[in-house]
C-alpha cells in the first residue's frame, strides 16, 4: 500500500513523457517499412516496450537507448512466432491488422488482463477485406494465416482508433481501396503517421480512405503525452497551478481539454508549435472553482482515456454531473466503470454506475480514504490525484501498475514508491 498524503497546494513545471499512441505506431509502422529512421522522446513504458518486443521478434532492428529509438525497418518477416503483446491493447488490435496485411502467420498472445478483452471487434471487421483471423472464444490467443486481402468498405458502430487503425493498417497491403466510417471521428495518429510515410490515404470527415502503398520509414520526434498530462493538469485545476510542457494537442486527442470547458477549469495554451506532423504547446492550468457537466456519446472518444479522470474533478466540482455514452470503458484494463465508481466513494465521493457510464454528485471537498489501483495503470493516477486533492489523504493498493503507460509519474508527483 502507498500512502499519499494530501497537499494544500500543489505546483509545478513539468517535462512529461512522450505520447504512447504516437510511439506504439512510430515503432510499429518504422519497423514494417523501407529504410531506417530515429525516433525521439518516445514512452518506453510497458505497453510500448511489448510493441518493441513484437517487432524485433518479426525481423526489424530497434536499438534503445533511453528514449531514443533507431529502427531498421524490414521487408522480409519471421514466421509462425508467438508474439506477446503483455498488458496492451493497442500492440495486439494494431499487430492483428498489421500481420494480416503483411500475410504474417502469427499467434499474438497477452497477460490474463488483454487475454479477457475483446477480440472479435478487430478481427470481424478485418475479415471483411478477405483476413483469416480466428480468436480464442473472442479473446487472445489470436492466430492470424496468410491470405489474400482485398480493399472493402468498413462502418464500425462504436468509435475506435485501435480498430480502425488495425483496418487501415491492413488495408494500406491490400488490394484495392479500403474505407473505415466511424460514428465520431477517434484519434487520427495512424492516419497522420501513415501519410508522412507516403500512404495513399484521405481523410474525409469521419471516413478514411487507404489504398495499397509502399511505405518509407521516417523520423518521428514525440510530443509529451496529454493523456499523462492530464494528471498534472488536473492537480493545476485542484490545487494551485501546473505548466506542462511540450503537450500534443492533436484535435482527436484533446476532449480533456473539452471537459475542462465545460468544468470552468482556467487554462492557457502557450508556445504553441508543430512537432513531427503533431501539434504541441505548453499548458498552464490555475485552480478553478468548477461547476457540474454532462459528457455524451459524441464527447467520448476524445477524451475515453481520461474519463476517470473526469469523473474524479465532477466530484469535486458544484453540482450533479453525468457522463453517457462510455459503455467501452467496461473492456478497458479494468471496467472502468466500476473501479472509477468504487474509487470515488472509497476516497468519500458519490458516484452512481450507469450501463455507460456515471451520475457524479459534487461535493467540492473529498476526505480520502484507502483504494485499489486494480492493477489498471489509469485508475491508480487518477486516485494519486484524487488523494492530493483530499482532506486527509490516503493509501493506493499495487500502484506499480503506473510503469504500463508513466514509468516515473509518482517521481514527479515527489512521491517514494
Amino acid at each position: 500500500m502507498l500512502f499519499i498524503q494530501s497537499k494544500e497546494n500543489f505546483e509545478g513545471e513539468f517535462e512529461l513523457p512522450g505520447d504512447k499512441s504516437v510511439t506504439h505506431r512510430a515503432v510499429m509502422l518504422n519497423g514494417g517499412a523501407y529504410g531506417e529512421a530515429v525516433i525521439t522522446n518516445a514512452l518506453m513504458g510497458e505497453d510500448c516496450v511489448s510493441t518493441c518486443r513484437c517487432m524485433r521478434a518479426l525481423g526489424a532492428q530497434i536499438d534503445i537507448d533511453g528514449t531514443t529509438l533507431r529502427i531498421k525497418g524490414t521487408p522480409n518477416f519471421r514466421r509462425g512466432m508467438r508474439l506477446d503483446c503483455g498488458n496492451s491493447g493497442t500492440t495486439i488490435r494494431l499487430l492483428t491488422g498489421f500481420a494480416a496485411g503483411k500475410g504474417i502467420d502469427a499467434t499474438l498472445v497477452g497477460d490474463a488482463s488483454l487475454s479477457a478483452r475483446p477480440m472479435n471487434r478487430v478481427a470481424q471487421p478485418l475479415s471483411l477485406l478477405g483476413a483469416d483471423i480466428r480468436t480464442t472464444d473472442g479473446h487472445a490467443p489470436v492466430e492470424i494465416y496468410p491470405a489474400p486481402l482485398h480493399g472493402a468498405d468498413v462502418e464500425l458502430q462504436i468509435a475506435s482508433a485501435q480498430v480502425k487503425s488495425a483496418v487501415l493498417l491492413a488495408g494500406v497491403s491490400a488490394d484495392g481501396v479500403t474505407s473505415v466510417t466511424e460514428p465520431v471521428k477517434s484519434r487520427d495518429h495512424t492516419e497522420r503517421m501513415l501519410a508522412a510515410m507516403g500512404a495513399k490515404i484521405c481523410v474525409n470527415g469521419n471516413t478514411v480512405t487507404v489504398e495499397r502503398s509502399e511505405l518509407s520509414c521516417v523520423d518521428v520526434s514525440v510530443p509529451s503525452d496529454i493523456s499523462s498530462a492530464a494528471y498534472f493538469m488536473a492537480l493545476g485545476a485542484l490545487k494551485g497551478k501546473t505548466l506542462c510542457k511540450n503537450v500534443g494537442i492533436n484535435s482527436t486527442r484533446t476532449g480533456i481539454l473539452t471537459a475542462f470547458d465545460k468544468l470552468g477549469v482556467k487554462y492557457t495554451l502557450l508556445n504553441k508549435r508543430i512537432s513531427g506532423g503533431e501539434e504541441t504547446a505548453d499548458i498552464l492550468v490555475e485552480r478553478s472553482p468548477m461547476q457540474a457537466i454532462s459528457l455524451t456519446a459524441k464527447d467520448v472518444p476524445a477524451m475515453i482515456d481520461e474519463l476517470p479522470l473526469v469523473a474524479l474533478m465532477c466530484a469535486y466540482a458544484d453540482g450533479e454531473s453525468r457522463i453517457t455514452g462510455a459503455k467501452e470503458l467496461r473492456v478497458k484494463e479494468s471496467d472502468r466503470i466500476r473501479t472509477t465508481a468504487e474509487l470515488i466513494k472509497n476516497i468519500g465521493g458519490d458516484c452512481e454506475e450507469l450501463p455507460d457510464g456515471f451520475i457524479i454528485r459534487g461535493k467540492k471537498k473529498l476526505i480520502g480514504g484507502n483504494v485499489d489501483s486494480y492493477l489498471d495503470h489509469r485508475i491508480a493516477m487518477t486516485a494519486a490525484v484524487g488523494l492530493i486533492a483530499s482532506e486527509n489523504g490516503g493509501g493506493i493498493a499495487r500502484p506499480e501498475c503506473c510503469a504500463i503507460s508513466f514509468p516515473d509519474f509518482f517521481e514527479k508527483l515527489g512521491v517514494r514508491l
